[in-house]
């Protein structure tokens, strides 16, 4: 609660009592600067309501910024681990190959003779 909910919630309650006595004693003038104290007071209330509105929504907006940065860095994190691990898999996994076709080099020889045959064979213009 702000200080212009507070002043206001006084006038508006300050200014029902000017009325009520301008209506008692017969004063229309007590009953207008009443009416007059009553609007405004109710306007300053409601100002200060919108100000304690406005504040909060701003709080809960720092909020919601402040977590949705936490798990853009926790996703950020996560994705370099994995693509760190993918990485270091295909490292590995290419290497066994490379192992093995050199321990296999009459192998790989013929693997790599029938797959250029079959890709020419099969690239091969048609009359």
């Amino acid at each position: 609660m702000n200080r212009d909910r507070i002043e206001g919630g006084f006038r508006h309650i300050r200014g029902r009592a000017k009325t009520a006595v301008g209506a008692v004693t017969g004063h229309p003038m007590s009953q207008v600067d009443g009416a007059i104290d009553q609007v405004a007071g109710a306007a300053q209330y409601a100002y200060g309501q919108a100000r304690d509105t406005a504040r909060d929504l701003r709080r809960d907006g720092e909020h919601l910024i402040d977590e949705a940065r936490g798990r853009g860095r926790a996703l950020a994190d996560e994705t370099r681990e994995r693509g760190q691990r993918y990485r270091d898999e295909a490292v590995q996994r290419g290497r066994a190959v490379v192992r093995r076709a050199e321990d296999n080099k009459t192998a790989t020889l013929l693997l790599v003779a029938a797959a250029a045959f079959s890709f020419g064979w099969l690239a091969r213009r048609t009359h």
